[in-house]
């Protein structure tokens, strides 16, 4: 957890020397605030709320500052994305954004940083499930309150949001096994029981709710996310669990 306080405090010191009072606070999701950190297998998901906009030359500042970072964090990385107040409450869905990283991201800030400024902005259907772990789990590193800011982004959104990543599993579990396994399971708690749940706490609700054809590859996925094991995926298999979960989540 070493790496994880120094990339947050980090963060966090330079948030507030770059926004100054624009800044209105930076948050914390993901395994980190869901008791399932794995230094090989998580990345840092950090939301930055700020007031108003950000010239491209603040961004740029911004950016240079999360990549440097980045190289601190673990292997994985850091996901951040930067929004603003006025689209928390009441919440706005798709979601804008102002800025966002990820390692997906690296070399087209590094190739281009002037285009990436310019063009990393939109909106994101996955904010409103960041906003709703922050919501109900999270963790202010810095500034106002979380229930003062965010608010319930409702059960529709959530769905919504989390459904667009599994929609289309069957396409997507032999390329992303681990991620497609425990997300369904996620998202089946969610749509039986109104669980909000890490990728791990999901895994181990599907053990003992999914049956039991489908544990083995269950365990699998979440033995190699804890780092402790490797899937050994039968592709048949894994389709088959991919079509009887999706099944389950739109019955």
């Amino acid at each position: 957890m070493d790496r994880l306080k120094t990339v947050t405090e980090n963060f966090v010191k330079q948030s507030i020397e770059i926004l100054g009072n624009n800044l209105v606070g930076v948050y914390l999701h993901g395994s980190a605030v869901m008791g399932c950190f794995n230094n090989k297998t998580s990345d840092v998901d950090l939301l930055v709320v700020i007031n108003s906009d950000m010239s491209d030359e603040e961004k740029r500042r911004y950016m240079d500052m999360v990549v440097a970072l980045n190289t601190l964090a673990p292997a994985k990385g850091i996901e951040m994305s930067i929004i603003k107040k006025s689209v928390c409450k009441p919440f706005v869905y798709p979601t804008p954004f102002e800025l966002h990283f990820s390692v997906a991201h690296l070399e087209w800030y590094k190739s281009n940083p002037h285009d990436y400024v310019v063009k990393m902005k939109g909106t994101d259907k996955d904010l409103a499930a960041h906003i709703m772990i922050i919501y109900h789990r999270g963790l202010c590193l810095y500034g106002e309150d979380i229930r003062t800011i965010f608010e319930d982004v409702g059960q529709e959104t959530y769905f919504d949001s989390i459904w667009n990543d599994i929609g289309q599993a069957e396409a997507d579990i032999m390329e992303n096994p681990v991620y497609i396994t425990l997300n369904l399971c996620r998202v089946l708690a969610y749509k039986q029981e109104n669980l909000i749940l890490s990728k791990q706490e999901g895994g181990i609700w599907g053990l003992a709710h999914v049956p039991e054809t489908y544990r083995n590859l269950i365990q699998q996925a979440l033995d190699e996310y804890a780092s402790v094991g490797a899937m050994e995926l039968n592709k048949t298999d894994a389709m088959e669990y991919a079509n009887y979960m999706i099944g389950q989540i739109t019955a």
